[in-house]
């Protein structure tokens, strides 16, 4: 069986589309969904795979981020290896945080070496996340 690391942030179709009067977003923290909001990474030989689908990662991606080998794969594994277990158990407790943000667990093996590209995505979807929609995970966090 293909062991799996999934990072699935679904669409908050239903966080956007309440009729609340007491929305925490404004309308500029909103994401834009945008053609290719999909960001997917394959590998057939170490059998894993990481889907990322939120409205705005990608432009977010190509204009907000840092360049590629900024930071090193070893920092980028330390950042994902804490914010994963925060998110993992932000999961486990959705009558204390938001079922609608946390609703499914990454699973993320700090033993499993997956390269730098797979690291850079998490990581900067981590920080997406976390300026996105107004929640910090553990530690500072860059404001981009």
């Amino acid at each position: 069986m293909k062991n799996s690391v999934y990072l699935l942030a679904i669409i908050l179709v239903s966080l956007f589309s309440c009729k609340t009067s007491n929305s925490s977003f404004s309308k500029t923290d909103k994401p834009i969904a945008t053609k290719g909001d999909t960001v997917r990474i394959a590998n057939d030989a170490l059998e894993y795979e990481v889907i990322i689908i939120d409205p705005g990662f990608s432009s977010w991606l190509s204009s907000r981020a840092l360049p590629r080998n900024y930071h090193s794969q070893s920092y980028l594994e330390n950042k994902n290896r804490i914010w994963i277990s925060e998110w993992n158990s932000r999961v486990l407790q959705p009558q204390r945080y938001n079922p609608n943000l946390y609703e499914m667990t990454i699973n993320y093996d700090s033993n499993i070496d997956y390269g730098y590209e797979v690291n850079y995505l998490i990581y900067n979807y981590m920080i997406y996340f976390q300026n996105t929609y107004k929640q910090k995970l553990f530690g500072y966090v860059p404001i981009r």
